[in-house]
């Protein structure tokens, strides 16, 4: 129980210090202060700080699978995904900003990833698409989502992630149920 609270304490302080500056001026020094804790405790659990960048990205994937629900639209199920990069903003921005861009750029891509093939796994249940279809449309979403959210992590965030989202839905309402319908009418060799 206390290993489990001095893990969160370190992460959740390297969270709010990565809310207020960039990356490259948060020290292992700075951490441990604002945790009172000691040099050995944090490298008990981090090997460094870009350890506490993973753990963090891996717990929001966590979150991703544990909290899809067959109810939700993708749309909805994608928001809820990327609520950690919503709620700290500034982080996400100092990260891709630094050394550990592609830590984002993975991030992001697993969580749409994950996401859509959640949603079109539940999508083709009745409908008989081959495997590489669903695949290939997961691919499509998947990528066109990470560039959509990079580009507003590029631009400042200043946009409203929310309205972006829902509208690609409306604007895109339908296409996946029938490209997956298309795909039972279509040959396989491809």
């Amino acid at each position: 129980m206390a290993r489990q609270y001095t893990r969160e304490v370190i992460r959740d302080t390297f969270i709010q210090m990565l809310n207020e500056r960039p990356l490259s001026k948060i020290t292992v020094k700075d951490i441990v202060t604002k945790c009172q804790i000691n040099r050995n405790t944090f490298y008990y659990y981090y090997a460094d700080i870009y350890a506490i960048i993973e753990e963090i990205f891996q717990m929001e994937l966590q979150t991703v699978k544990e909290e899809y629900n067959d109810t939700l639209s993708w749309e909805e199920s994608f928001l809820v995904a990327i609520n950690f990069a919503i709620k700290n903003k500034k982080a996400i921005y100092h990260i891709y900003h630094s050394v550990q861009r592609e830590r984002v750029e993975e991030y992001l891509y697993r969580v749409a990833g994950r996401v859509m093939t959640y949603y079109v796994e539940h999508e083709s249940r009745e409908i008989h698409a081959s495997k590489a279809d669903k695949e290939l449309i997961v691919c499509f979403y998947q990528s066109a989502l990470t560039e959509m959210l990079l580009k507003w992590i590029a631009s400042d965030m200043k946009a409203d992630p929310d309205k972006i989202i829902r509208r690609i839905g409306q604007l895109f309402n339908g296409n996946i149920a029938c490209s997956l319908h298309r795909s039972e009418t279509l040959d396989g060799l491809w």
